[in-house]
């Protein structure tokens, strides 16, 4: 079931995902596989930067696989975005939530590595 028809959930459940970039290549943020039954409403994606005195630059991705090693990248919704140091970016807010169909997945790349957290927040609609 690709695309699930949310108005016939059965739970909603509201979760937090908490990840440190620890490298420079694509790394998972949340992943919804095939044939789960559900979808996830992303809510907000945050981005922290903790280095006390360089910027980093972030790229957030949508890609068309479950796992973001056997995919290609679909697209890309905030691209090498500069963090100040000390300070945290929204990427993605309520006004601009996106849903996560089945086979599916978000990744982020960080310009520099063990400088950045991403904090995830979802719906996960069970079907």
């Amino acid at each position: 079931m690709a695309n699930p028809n949310i108005i016939s959930a059965t739970t909603v459940k509201g979760k937090t995902f908490v990840t440190n970039l620890t490298t420079t290549g694509s790394i998972l943020i949340l992943s919804n596989s095939f044939n789960s039954n559900k979808v996830f409403k992303v809510e907000s994606l945050l981005v922290s930067n903790r280095d006390t005195a360089n910027a980093v630059n972030i790229t957030a991705n949508f890609y068309n696989s479950s796992s973001v090693s056997k995919a290609l990248t679909s697209g890309s919704f905030a691209f090498s975005v500069t963090v100040p140091a000390k300070s945290s970016l929204v990427i993605l807010d309520k006004a601009s939530s996106i849903y996560l169909e089945e086979n599916k997945s978000i990744g982020a790349i960080a310009g520099t590595a063990n400088k950045l957290t991403v904090v995830c927040t979802y719906e996960d609609i069970s079907l």
